[in-house]
């Protein structure tokens, strides 16, 4: 029988008090940037890079939090105009059309709809 040897290789990575390795900030930022890349799953590109899933989904979740939202923007829509004005298509499927909108309220009032 041959003898075994065993090499201790110090990679200077940190660890917490469970033995888990901790990214640093760099490290996950570049992660993250290659998952944006990649076009994979979670699930793929963590076992491709060797990073628990949870942990992957976990720095996800957190970016979206600190990210600023997007500015909400407006646009002001201008529809054509048509020569009835308004149009109210009732259930019993009676059409009212009109250019003065509290005169088409006050017909569906009085149709009882």
């Amino acid at each position: 029988m041959g003898n075994i040897s065993a090499e201790l290789v110090e990679l200077d990575e940190k660890r917490d008090s469970r033995g888990r390795r901790l990214a640093g900030e760099a490290r996950r930022m570049a992660i993250l940037a290659a998952y944006d890349a990649s076009g994979l799953t979670q699930k793929a590109f963590a076992e491709r890079e060797g990073v628990k899933y949870h942990t992957l989904v976990t720095w996800l979740v957190r970016r979206r939090r600190e990210q600023p939202a997007a500015p909400v923007r407006f646009a002001e829509v201008r529809l054509p105009r048509t020569r009835a004005g308004l149009e109210v298509c009732l259930p019993s499927g009676i059409v009212i059309r009109g250019t003065d909108g509290a005169q088409v309220a006050a017909l569906v009032k009085a149709l009882g709809h």
